[in-house]
C-alpha cells in the first residue's frame, strides 16, 4: 500500500470531497490534509465543520495556477474532486464546466508534474460512457467514451488529459468513474436531495419524462472507500468503475422519499424531458472489487439515513 503523508484534496468543501475528508481523517489520522476549494454555490465550509481543526483549508480555484502551485508543492498525492457537476447547468451554460473540469485539470496536472507529486487521482463519472438504454449490459473501463451532455464531455476531456500526462510525462495517474452518488451534505439540485428538500417544504417533485430513467445509486461513504482503495492499490494509468449494482428509476426514488417522509404521492409532477436525456447508466465495478473494495450500504438504509439528515439539518440547505 502506498505511503502518503501530505495529501491535497481539491473540491474538499463540496459533497463527495467533504465526505472523503472525513473518511480520510478516520482511516488515515496521520495524514496532513490540505483542502483547496473555490466555495462556489455547491461548496460549503459547514460541510467541513467537524474537520476544520485537523486540516488546512485554502480558498482557491483549480484553474488558477498560483492557487494550485501553493497547495501542491510538497504533496505526496493530489485527489481532484473539484468540478462543475450538474447536467442541467451545463446545458444552460457550458463555459464554467470547460474552465473548471478541463482547464482546471490541466493546471493541476502541470503542478503535479512540476512538483513531482507521487500520485494524482481524478474523480470522474460513469456519464463519460453515455446512454445504455435498450441494453442490459454494464459499462466496463475499456468501453469508448460517448458523452451526451456538456458536463459529461468535459469530464471525458479531463480524463483524456490525465491519461495523456501519464503517457507523455510518466506521471502516476489513476481515475475513478463513480455512479450516481447520494448522502449527507449534497447541494439540493440532484434528484435525491432536491426531492427530499421539496417534499419537506411541500413542493412538487419534478420528474423528467415518465420517470423511467435508471441510475445506479451509490452511498457517498461507499464512493469514498472506493476512491481510497484506488488511491492506495490502483495500478498507475488505470481507471476503475465504482458502482453499487443498484439500478433504480427516478419514479421509484421519488416514491421512496415520499414514503419515508409520509408525504402525499400527489407531489410527484412529470415535467418536460431534459434535452438529450440519458435513460440508463450502469457500470461493472469488478475491477475495483478486485482491489478489495465492496459496497457496504443498501439503498434502503442509505436513503433513510440521507432523508433523515436533510430533515435534521434544515439550516444547512435552507439558506
Amino acid at each position: 500500500m502506498a505511503d502518503f503523508r501530505r495529501v491535497v484534496v481539491t473540491g474538499g468543501a463540496g459533497f463527495i470531497g467533504s465526505n472523503y475528508v472525513r473518511y480520510a481523517l478516520d482511516h488515515h489520522p496521520e495524514w496532513e490534509i490540505v483542502v483547496l476549494d473555490k466555495l462556489t454555490y455547491a461548496g460549503n465550509l459547514a460541510n467541513l465543520s467537524e474537520s476544520m481543526g485537523r486540516i488546512t483549508f485554502i480558498r482557491g480555484d483549480i484553474a488558477d495556477p498560483d492557487d494550485v502551485d501553493r497547495v501542491v508543492a510538497g504533496a505526496d498525492a493530489v485527489l481532484n474532486f473539484a468540478a462543475e457537476s450538474h447536467v442541467d447547468r451545463s446545458l444552460a451554460d457550458a463555459r464554467p464546466f470547460v474552465r473548471t473540469n478541463v482547464e482546471g485539470v490541466m493546471v493541476l496536472l502541470e503542478a503535479v508534474r512540476r512538483h513531482g507529486v507521487g500520485r494524482f487521482l481524478q474523480v470522474s463519472t460513469d456519464e463519460v460512457y453515455g446512454d445504455l438504454a435498450g441494453t442490459d449490459r454494464r459499462s466496463v473501463e475499456t468501453d469508448p467514451f460517448r458523452p451526451r451532455s456538456p458536463y459529461a464531455a468535459t469530464k471525458a476531456g479531463a480524463e483524456h488529459l490525465v491519461w495523456a500526462y501519464g503517457a507523455s510525462f510518466g506521471l502516476d495517474v489513476v481515475a475513478t468513474r463513480g455512479s450516481n452518488t447520494y448522502g449527507p451534505c449534497q447541494y439540493p439540485e440532484k434528484i435525491i436531495p432536491l426531492f427530499t428538500v421539496n417534499a419537506l417544504r411541500g413542493l412538487p417533485l419534478p420528474l423528467y419524462g415518465d420517470g423511467s430513467a435508471v441510475r445506479d445509486y451509490m452511498h457517498v461513504e461507499d464512493h469514498c472507500s472506493g476512491i481510497d482503495a484506488v488511491l492506495h492499490r490502483g495500478a498507475a494509468g488505470e481507471a476503475y468503475n465504482l458502482g453499487a449494482r443498484l439500478e433504480i428509476s427516478g419514479l421509484d426514488v421519488a416514491r421512496r422519499i415520499l414514503d419515508l417522509l409520509g408525504a402525499p404521492g400527489e407531489l410527484i409532477r412529470f415535467v418536460a424531458d431534459r434535452p438529450g436525456h440519458d435513460y440508463r447508466y450502469s457500470v461493472d465495478p469488478s475491477k475495483a472489487e478486485a482491489l478489495g473494495w465492496t459496497r457496504a450500504w443498501t439503498f434502503e438504509k442509505g436513503l433513510a439515513q440521507t432523508v433523515r439528515w436533510y430533515a435534521e439539518n434544515v439550516a444547512r440547505w435552507d439558506g
